[in-house]
């Protein structure tokens, strides 16, 4: 037996044998992990490995599962996630096989969630060496910039939105160098008032989920005169799997195009 992140246990005899993934970092670790026979399904937005997006059986979106694809998959487990996923689905899915979830708020969350995802599926040595090295980048990236910039992270338009204190994004600010301007949780709706009246340093706008491109910018701009807005790469701030591996050196590529 094993619990997942949201406390609850479920009953697995063996190695699972074949996979379900609908959660898209999830998804990339399993490939990290070498799991390439036993991953029988992914959804369509998991679109790492490229490889993986081409051949593998889709289920649907991370919102809407398709049940029936799930069953003639036939699957021994299926990774969720309690934030990507919809608790109807999780529900339902769970009447299928065992479904582990995930609840990841921060940087320690995501290293729990690689090591117990390692030991469900037989690969606890590479999951463990993984995690290792990620805690090295974060120790070193802690000392690299001690002093935070005051940053807002938009990831919508229509209406603007932003990422809150309490969400994954926000500890990788924290750890990047930059300060989250905004102190309300999750992702708060924020109407132009409140817009102009934050003074950030910096304001990032994220490639997902919303793909902000520079004519974002140049709008922004007139609300936000005496900030720097950067177009960033938002799976290297939100994706908490094996692209994290990533994120250190990108982060310190950012800081160089700050002015």
């Amino acid at each position: 037996m094993v619990k997942d992140q949201l406390g609850r246990t479920l009953q697995l005899n063996t190695i699972p044998q074949r996979i379900i993934s609908i959660v898209p970092s999830q998804t990339e670790l399993l490939y990290e992990l070498g799991l390439d026979e036993t991953v029988v399904g992914i959804t369509k937005f998991c679109i790492h490995p490229t490889a993986w997006f081409r051949q593998k059986k889709r289920v649907g979106g991370t919102k809407n599962i398709n049940l029936e694809t799930v069953r003639t998959l036939r699957p021994d487990i299926i990774f969720a996630n309690k934030e990507e996923n919809t608790q109807s689905d999780i529900e339902q899915l769970t009447g299928i096989c065992p479904v582990w979830v995930s609840d990841i708020q921060t940087f320690e969350d995501a290293m729990s969630m690689i090591e117990a995802v390692g030991t469900i599926v037989g690969k606890q040595t590479l999951a463990c060496s993984m995690t290792m090295k990620l805690k090295s980048l974060q120790y070193t990236s802690l000392q690299k910039y001690p002093h935070s910039i005051s940053t807002l992270y938009l990831i919508w338009k229509n209406p603007y939105m932003a990422a809150g204190i309490d969400t994954f994004i926000n500890d990788m600010m924290r750890m990047a160098g930059f300060s989250n301007v905004i102190q309300q949780q999750r992702y708060p709706i924020l109407e132009m008032e409140t817009l102009k009246q934050l003074q950030p340093s910096l304001v990032f706008l994220s490639s997902e989920p919303y793909p902000f491109k520079q004519k974002d910018i140049d709008a922004l701009q007139q609300i936000f005169p005496h900030a720097q807005l950067i177009l960033v790469d938002g799976e290297l701030f939100s994706w908490y799997g094996s692209r994290l591996l990533k994120s250190f050196d990108y982060f310190s590529a950012l800081h160089e195009q700050i002015h």
